[in-house]
């Protein structure tokens, strides 16, 4: 499929694209042109692979041609519209309870996200013709380096994309389009001297100053790991993901709470205890966790990991 030029007034097409974008709930809009990745970030995450730090996250190898260009997920793709939703819960579960990373509060997000993206995509095409492919984190783009890109946030030490005046508790997704329209300045706001994050991580997983060793943290243990956890591992209350690095970022100091309904905890996830994770059946887990991220683990990881908590 051919690609479609610039509309006539670009900069005004940007805006109500963006404006739309809000409205969806969005709390971020950044456009970027796709080309290739660039040599330095590609080869760093060739690195990354070679030396074995994402575990057995073996779908981080696959579609090399793809995560070095985005092109490929969609013919004719100009533009990459990068879109961050806010997922910082109003409510937190009591700190005697067992931890559930914030992100796995409410709905699955890649519902909630591709739900946003598909209204976004459908204004795109009916306002400025073309054609779009919504992704999530499923498809094989890389996200963060695009949001820098399209001038949302920066890569902080923790590797978690940080929007400026509003933190890391956001999801990312993206919206290709065959439509060009103008792309923002990249962000070029680093971290600086802070490794807040770097002492605060558990399994000490944050290595060379800013890179993340899979094998060590706890988020993706607790999640992607299948099988026994290595005798080492200390979860501490952690069953279910890690947010120890976002919570002592400065960045999320003002942290507001989320607008999204979807991301509201329900009552009995707030209230559910080490003892009722353990004593869960097959039919419970199915019915707290229908439409929430923490199927990833599955009901036998969890149960795994709510053994050895403290």
């Amino acid at each position: 499929m051919s690609s479609t030029c610039c509309p006539n007034d670009a900069e005004e097409a940007k805006r109500q694209v963006a404006e739309y974008a809000m409205s969806l709930g969005f709390s971020a809009v950044g456009f970027a042109r796709v080309d290739d990745v660039d040599a330095d970030s590609a080869d760093n995450f060739d690195r990354w692979i070679a030396e074995r730090r994402n575990g057995t996250m073996e779908y981080l190898e696959r579609y090399a041609d793809i995560r070095r260009n985005p092109s490929l997920l969609l013919d004719g793709a100009r533009t990459v519209i990068v879109a961050a939703l806010n997922y910082y819960p109003a409510r937190r579960r009591s700190p005697d309870l067992p931890q559930f990373a914030f992100y796995a509060y409410g709905r699955d997000y890649h519902e909630v996200m591709r739900e946003r993206l598909a209204s976004l995509g459908d204004y795109v095409r009916e306002h400025f013709g073309g054609s779009t492919r919504a992704c999530v984190d499923t498809a094989p783009i890389r996200e963060r380096y695009w949001a820098v890109k399209a001038g949302v946030g920066f890569v902080g030490k923790n590797s978690t994309l940080i929007i400026p005046g509003k933190g890391s508790f956001f999801f990312i997704g993206e919206l290709l389009t065959t439509v060009e329209f103008p792309p923002d300045e990249p962000c070029t706001l680093h971290c600086g001297a802070c490794s807040r994050c770097v002492d605060a991580c558990p399994g000490r997983a944050i290595v060379d100053g800013c890179r993340i060793d899979a094998r060590r943290c706890l988020s993706y243990l607790t999640i992607e790991h299948r099988g026994p956890l290595p005798d080492d591992v200390m979860l501490g209350n952690h069953v279910y993901g890690c947010d120890e690095c976002q919570l002592v970022c400065p960045h999320n100091l003002k942290a507001e709470p989320t607008a999204i309904p979807e991301f509201v905890p329900t009552e009995a996830f707030l209230a559910l205890d080490r003892e009722a994770i353990l004593a869960m059946t097959p039919v419970e887990f199915s019915e707290i966790f229908r439409h929430s991220a923490v199927k990833r683990a599955k009901l036998d990881g969890l149960q795994r990991n709510a053994k050895r908590i403290n």
